[in-house]
């Protein structure tokens, strides 16, 4: 077991006052809630290395870190805590069914899409936007795995309620494994909006 669940609340709360209790129990939904009260957190080494690729592979594409002075020990916190969404996915062929999933998505990705670490990683990404924005979207994944890193993407997305919102300004960027292949993709932007 871990901390007490009461106690990681108490803390969120305190540290975050402007957020509302949906924002707190989005928080609390991305622990590991065991039977005692304690809870323990998602952070797993898998997700500890994929962290480390996010940032690395940002570094590598765009020539500037995606964190400012993150320490090494703490860069998967960090990078959660982050306010800007930050979403990678898994570097499956979009053409084949259901195409790449989604293998990271940080508490302000959790916030904005409505749902738990459970329930976004490992869905499909083309589902986190609508339909007829999906054509889109797979093209201009396409043209961030040539270019290895694109900024200034628009596009419409959609929450797990079905509610729209228009983001701008995105930086997508290839992930690249230890050896340096292709090994999926991320995305991260701070500029967005409720249509």
């Amino acid at each position: 077991a871990g901390m007490e669940a009461s106690r990681l609340r108490s803390f969120v709360r305190g540290a975050h006052h402007e957020w509302t209790e949906e924002a707190v129990d989005g928080t609390m939904a991305n622990m590991q809630h065991f039977a005692d009260g304690t809870i323990a957190p998602w952070l797993t080494p898998e997700v500890q290395a994929i962290a480390r690729r996010i940032v690395s592979s940002h570094a590598f594409g765009f020539g500037k870190p995606l964190l400012a002075q993150a320490d090494p020990a703490h860069l998967a916190q960090e990078l959660f805590q982050l306010d800007t969404v930050v979403m990678a996915h898994d570097g499956a062929d979009p053409a084949d069914d259901p195409g790449p999933r989604l293998i990271y998505a940080n508490a302000a990705a959790l916030r904005l899409w409505r749902r738990s670490w459970a329930d976004q990683i490992g869905l499909p990404s083309r589902l986190t936007a609508e339909p007829q924005e999906r054509a889109g979207r797979a093209q201009m994944l396409h043209t961030a795995l040539e270019r290895h890193a694109i900024r200034g993407y628009c596009g419409v997305r959609i929450d797990s309620q079905g509610r729209r919102f228009q983001l701008r300004n995105a930086r997508l960027w290839t992930l690249r494994d230890a050896s340096g292949q292709p090994c999926g993709q991320a995305a991260a932007f701070d500029d967005w909006w409720w249509l």
